[in-house]
């Protein structure tokens, strides 16, 4: 039989500069703030209040030769309908006591969809994306409108709308799931709703409804201009453009012109078109590409990010973790902890972060090396 604890505080006492010596009457005192469920400041203050982030997430690297075994073997033990709802395997932070988080906000997760399986319907407030590492065949049908996944394709389901997944293809499928359920579920805003146990539009068009409206460059249909909306109308981000976008920007940088993010760095971020600003209102998504021989500047930055590898190989260190990484590798960087990037042979990285809710905090900062040797000088 359990029993609950009828004082659920318990202020423990510490020593240390500005604290009250330890008598008899402060201790009384603090049985009173028990008893009330009070906690005063002075003895938390070095928790709340920290000199700078302190993430309970750790830095940590999952193999994609180990994650796929994983799947497969999941999709010959594990039904895909109604009720568990999605063969998704999340990541779990080391640092976050056996949640499946990713970071204390994200959410990463490798759906598997065997062949000519279905994905039932259902919508949620949580935003949610697809990155494709690998394969084609499935199609996401997001509020009935058919979305062809292909290699190197990033594709959106913002919170609430209708969605399931259906697999015309003979073989099996894995992709990247990436959700802001963490901070849904810290801030207790969470609603869930089913809908058909199959999708209702099965055909698979090359292009979805989305894509023909929305996906032109600089071109916005007159009938929906002016209208932002808080998510990117654009179902589909399609491979061929964003490694257009890449190979464009070196380029230009070979040529003596601006546009890369440094030296053999290209960079891009996949924007809303309808106000400029990020594909969702909790989650930023780039692609980026080192050349040979490249390393990136030791960054850090308040607010988290979860990094998947494209192709290539790349060298990271995280804090004061190191890794060599390869295709399908995945990698978080928690708040504040120092990046660094580096490739003798080139590499692609896909990356999700929650900067713009730090960024609509007015919470958000970020920090390089060449910023500390500046203010060094």
């Amino acid at each position: 039989m359990t029993t609950t604890d009828p004082r659920p505080v318990r202020i423990v006492p510490t020593d240390g500069p500005g604290q009250p010596d330890r008598t008899p009457e402060l201790d009384d005192l603090y049985l009173g703030f028990e008893a009330e469920s009070l906690v005063p400041l002075w003895t938390e203050i070095g928790d709340l209040m920290p000199p700078q982030p302190r993430s309970k997430a750790l830095p940590h690297a999952w193999r994609w030769r180990h994650l796929l075994p994983l799947a497969q073997r999941a999709g010959e033990l594990v039904p895909v309908g109604r009720g568990g709802e999605r063969r998704a395997i999340a990541l779990a932070n080391p640092g976050l006591g056996g949640a499946p988080y990713a970071t204390p906000t994200l959410w990463a997760a490798i759906q598997y969809l065997g062949s000519r399986e279905d994905a039932p319907v259902h919508r949620h407030t949580q935003n949610a994306f697809r990155f494709v590492v690998e394969g084609e065949g499935v199609w996401t049908v997001v509020d009935g409108d058919p979305v062809a996944m292909r290699r190197g394709d990033f594709l959106l389901t913002p919170g609430w709308r209708f969605h399931g997944h259906h697999n015309q293809s003979d073989a099996p499928m894995a992709w990247l799931d990436g959700l802001d359920i963490p901070f849904v579920h810290l801030t207790e805003s969470a609603f869930f709703e089913f809908g058909p146990d199959t999708v209702q539009d099965r055909s698979a068009p090359a292009r979805s409804r989305s894509e023909k409206l929305w996906a032109h460059p600089g071109i916005a249909p007159v009938s929906l201009a002016g209208r932002p909306t808080p998510s990117s109308p654009i179902a589909a981000y399609r491979w061929e453009f964003t490694d257009r976008a890449l190979r464009d920007q070196l380029e230009l940088a070979d040529d003596g012109h601006p546009g890369v993010l440094g030296p053999g760095h290209a960079a891009v971020r996949f924007t809303n078109p309808t106000n400029g600003g990020d594909v969702m209102p909790t989650i930023r998504a780039e692609m980026h590409r080192l050349r040979p021989g490249t390393r990136t500047r030791t960054r850090r930055e308040v607010g988290s990010s979860v990094y998947q590898v494209f192709t290539g190989t790349g060298q990271v260190r995280v804090g004061d973790r190191e890794w060599t990484v390869e295709r399908g590798d995945l990698f978080v960087v928690p708040s504040w902890q120092p990046l660094t990037v580096g490739s003798e042979t080139g590499v692609d990285l896909f990356r999700f972060a929650d900067a713009p809710i730090f960024e609509r905090l007015h919470q958000y900062r970020q920090q390089t090396d060449d910023d500390l040797e500046g203010a060094g000088r």
